[in-house]
């Protein structure tokens, strides 16, 4: 299995914000959205391929209940399978961050989906094949629907434009009904100027449908670098 990194920080997204956790960095990914802030798992994949033996022995390194398998996309690594099971024999508590676009019968105790919206690819004129690529894989309904039925999830959408809105709902309707706390939105930005300027509106937005606004801390805590 391809990782970018393997490191101890803390939850900054969703249900277990603020929870101490190490973070499993699969590289490689299926999709190339405009504004991935982990180019390097995903445009240009770095990283060393790892047994899943050695990378559960590197977590266990670290006292932390929480583990975190994010990416790029892990579930395009078949290893995913055997990492988890053996994580939670060792009572480790497994989040995996997908796009939602694969599906593998992965064992964990939270599933966390970020849908990609459709202004989420690559600028066309610079990347067409990406493009085209990114567009024909971000929306599988099938793959979307089973995984918020067989796992305890956590729906985010990464939100640039208050126009994106109209798109989330019609989505929500093609899925099997929600908690609509589950359904969380983020506002896209790398700074906390530009999640500042989303969230005056977000928060709003959220708030009138009753989905939950989901902000980036550790942007807050540490700003955009590696390892956090």
């Amino acid at each position: 299995m391809k990782i970018a990194e393997i490191y101890k920080s803390i939850q900054g997204e969703g249900r277990l914000t603020g929870a101490p956790s190490v973070f499993v960095r699969a590289s490689g990914c299926n999709l190339r959205c405009w504004f991935c802030d982990t180019p390097y798992a995903s445009w240009q994949p770095e990283g060393h391929d790892y047994a899943v033996d050695e990378i559960v022995a590197e977590v266990e390194e670290w006292d932390c209940r929480h583990v975190v398998v994010t990416g790029g996309e892990p579930m395009l690594f078949a290893e995913l399978l055997p990492l988890c099971r053996q994580l939670r024999r060792r009572g480790r508590h497994v989040t995996i961050e997908t796009a939602g676009t694969l599906y593998l019968p992965v064992e964990c105790d939270l599933m966390s989906i970020s849908p990609k919206l459709g202004n989420s690819g690559p600028d066309p004129a610079r990347h067409s094949r990406w493009a085209r690529r990114h567009e024909r894989q971000r929306g599988q309904l099938d793959v979307l629907s089973r995984l918020l039925t067989e796992y305890d999830f956590q729906l985010k959408f990464v939100i640039d434009e208050p126009e994106e809105i109209a798109e989330v709902e019609q989505l929500l309707l093609e899925l099997p009904q929600l908690p609509m706390e589950r359904v969380m939105l983020m506002p896209q930005g790398r700074t906390i100027e530009d999640l500042a300027q989303r969230a005056a509106w977000l928060r709003q937005l959220c708030e009138g449908r009753g989905w939950t606004y989901c902000p980036r801390r550790q942007i807050e805590w540490f700003g955009a670098v590696r390892g956090t």
